[in-house]
């Protein structure tokens, strides 16, 4: 049986003319092959990454993620210039955070959006200015809220009647005013995974539209509060500007309506933009979802015949996803049957699931590509699997590499700049993999990798003259961090 019509294989999935091919719209712009077949990002070598860093190993090409943040706040600008007036983009910092990538978007004019503690204060950290975070979050607790308001962060989007209570009595005992933004379910929702889409009513964030009324008219009783505007946030990898458009009619209605108790110089779209992981990915520029969303909120606003406030919006995965890969050495190679007369190849890296969480958390597709050498042997319908000992350890679930991959070749996994990193794992007692940035020929570590020693030192019945590696033992080799 024809594996392009098998139900074994994707029906997106065809067997590429070209196995050796980068596809421009996965890959960082600086990836390409030299001549000996390898593969070169931001100038490096994937030999000079391997040697120097090991792997499994996080790449991650600073220019690509400044161009992608550079292009992200020239389209809010430019949409919202067009109506008079002003754009605040901000960098959702849970698809990656690191003090470098915050200097590195801050300096491209982004702000940063927080959840937890840990990410406020490696903003911090990096040199942010406090003015210009957001902090999002369904239970933040006090001490996170205490310390919010004791920076003076910009802004915290509220998400629950608790939380306006909780953080009102912080700000009062401090003597400050704290500006806050309601988050509302508009239900509308992304057409993704169901743990993707955020602003049906079943689910953790945010206000119901009839209830986010009331939360507004608390929020105004209270002296130590500010109330600047709605947030709504539809999902995650969403290609155009449909569902925000929607969800901006239900908005400004809401706007329209609270407008009587006193102005409102900000609406917060959220973010949720989606990247190509393969060929087929075909999202809209981000020029045409700017402008898109900006002028569904200007024709709303103009039928109700209300001041255009300000719009603010939280890019994440647009920003790094594409900057990054995920280098691997393969392990092992086995060929099965998979069924309907058709063998597919195993092909097991020495990474997994610790390092890239996605394809088990919600079935994430990805591509793959052999980056070591090039290879003229027909592409054979392939399964990059991981090192755990979970049958659901899948890395990237359906891809034709050569038939010739073998156990040493290096493979790597584009568009993992995004949500792999921060969700990382040491699952099976894994060490979580170093981060590098590439630029220029350089590569240098932004995040240092675990070693086994790390974390025996953190498993309280071991002491540390009973620790079977010396201090100060790296394993496996991630030990060059400059």
């Amino acid at each position: 049986m024809s594996a392009s019509h098998s139900a074994l294989v994707p029906a997106w999935l065809t067997a590429p003319a070209e196995a050796n091919e980068l596809v421009a719209s996965v890959w960082p712009a600086s990836a390409h092959r030299v001549d000996d077949g390898s593969v070169e990002v931001g100038g490096v070598s994937v030999f000079d990454l391997r040697d120097r860093f090991g792997t499994p190993l996080y790449v991650l090409d600073e220019d690509e993620v400044r161009a992608h943040a550079r292009r992200a706040r020239s389209a809010f600008d430019a949409a919202a210039a067009r109506h008079g007036i002003r754009a605040r983009v901000y960098y959702a910092g849970k698809a990656f955070l690191s003090a470098e990538v915050v200097r590195w978007v801050v300096a491209e004019g982004l702000s940063v959006d927080v959840c937890t503690r840990g990410e406020l204060e490696v903003a911090l950290a990096a040199g942010a200015d406090p003015a210009r975070l957001g902090f999002h979050g369904n239970n933040k607790n006090v001490s996170e809220l205490e310390r919010a308001v004791e920076v003076g962060i910009g802004s915290v989007v509220v998400d629950s009647p608790i939380e306006i209570e909780r953080l009102a009595a912080i700000a009062e005992r401090r003597g400050a005013v704290q500006p806050v933004l309601v988050r509302v379910r508009t239900g509308v929702h992304a057409e993704t995974h169901a743990f993707l889409a955020t602003a049906h009513e079943d689910q953790k964030f945010g206000f119901s539209i009839e209830d986010a009324a009331e939360a507004v008219a608390r929020i105004r009783e209270l002296s130590s509060l500010r109330f600047v505007g709605l947030h709504a946030h539809i999902g995650s990898q969403i290609f155009d500007s449909s569902g925000f458009r929607e969800s901006a009619a239900r908005l400004v209605d809401l706007h329209a309506d609270l407008l009587a108790g006193g102005e409102i110089p900000l609406l917060n779209v959220g973010g949720g933009f989606g990247i190509s992981y393969t060929s087929v990915d075909d999202p809209k520029p981000i020029e045409e979802i700017a402008d898109g969303i900006v002028d569904a909120i200007a024709d709303e606003c103009a039928v109700r015949g209300i001041p255009l406030p300000d719009v603010a919006t939280e890019p994440g995965r647009v920003i790094v996803g594409q900057a990054g890969i995920t280098l691997y050495e393969v392990g092992t190679v086995k060929t099965v049957t998979a069924g309907e007369d058709l063998d597919r190849t195993y092909v097991s890296v020495d990474g997994g699931m610790s390092d890239n969480a996605r394809p088990a958390l919600y079935g994430a597709d990805f591509s793959a590509r052999l980056v070591s050498r090039a290879s003229s042997e027909t592409p054979a319908l392939s399964r990059v699997v991981g090192r755990h000992c979970e049958s659901g350890d899948i890395v990237v679930d359906a891809e034709y590499l050569p038939a010739d991959v073998a156990p040493g070749d290096l493979l790597a996994v584009p568009a993992t700049g995004a949500y792999c990193f921060s969700l990382a794992s040491n699952y099976n007692y894994t060490p979580r993999p170093p981060v590098v940035a590439v630029r220029d020929g350089q590569a240098r570590v932004i995040v240092r990798g675990e070693s086994i020693d790390d974390l025996l030192a953190r498993d309280a019945g071991i002491p540390a003259s009973d620790s079977p590696l010396p201090r100060g033992t790296t394993s496996p080799p991630h030990g060059d961090t400059e």
